[in-house]
């Protein structure tokens, strides 16, 4: 099965720059968005054989995510089920009969790490979340994290450490996560790669210099490591200062 995932940087300005054209090249089983940044009824989405979930921030013009699913699910749950997290559209569950799907547009810790206390709330709830949905079926969670794992995973570590995304308190705690039983499916297959990123500044030229960060993935439970097959990062796809990225898997 062919999932991708991609931070749109508002869908809108995305249709313009090449969205449909991907999206049709690519022909996923599912397609997952963060940052949509739309309300109901902002946009005309025809994409036949697709069922479409999505889940709104209540500001206007923020956050966001959707699924872009050709089955149908069991189920559809939006949000961690904590009331006070759950207002920026940041998760949606798609449940099947023998796997979860879980897309997540992690909140940003923001400059001088003002919002670092509401992060560190929300990864402790998505870890517990996805630990309990674990505990039933095999899950797939992909999305824009929100953090550089480890050194290899951005262009400047020393220059950029303590900054949003790659505090040693979000790193510390992705490592959590990935220690409560999920795999980061790109670093499974290339432990050593280095110069992969999923997002760049628009300052300074860095998308054109490489100067990036890997903040999008794909983590499956642990127990699904094996039948991962591929792990592509679309770096070539423009239309937002994230790229695509993906997951190849036999289930």
């Amino acid at each position: 099965m062919k999932f991708i995932s991609w931070n749109v940087n508002g869908l809108r300005a995305c249709m313009g720059k090449g969205f449909q054209d991907f999206f049709n090249e690519i022909d996923a089983d599912f397609f997952c968005l963060q940052e949509t940044k739309l309300q109901e009824g902002q946009i005309d989405l025809s994409l036949p054989g697709y069922h479409q979930f999505w889940n709104y921030a209540e500001k206007k013009g923020y956050s966001g995510t959707a699924i872009f699913a050709k089955e149908k699910p069991i189920s559809v749950t939006c949000g961690v089920g904590v009331p006070e997290l759950d207002t920026e559209g940041r998760l949606i569950t798609l449940e099947y009969p023998d796997f979860y799907l879980v897309t997540c547009y992690t909140p940003n810790a923001q400059r001088e790490l003002a919002r670092i206390d509401h992060r560190l709330r929300w990864d402790e709830a998505f870890r517990n979340y996805l630990k309990e949905l674990d505990s039933r079926k095999g899950v797939i969670v992909c999305g824009d994290l929100n953090v550089a794992h480890q050194e290899i995973d951005l262009k400047n570590p020393k220059s950029n450490r303590g900054s949003a995304g790659f505090s040693d308190e979000e790193r510390e705690s992705f490592g959590k996560l990935l220690d409560s039983g999920f795999t980061d499916s790109f670093r499974h297959l290339n432990p050593d790669a280095v110069g992969a990123y999923t997002w760049w500044s628009y300052m300074f030229k860095a998308r054109q210099n490489n100067a990036g960060w890997r903040i999008d993935y794909f983590l499956v439970s642990d127990r699904l490591a094996s039948q991962i097959e591929d792990a592509p990062i679309y770096n070539q796809v423009l239309g937002s200062d994230h790229c695509p990225v993906g997951l190849q898997i036999h289930l």
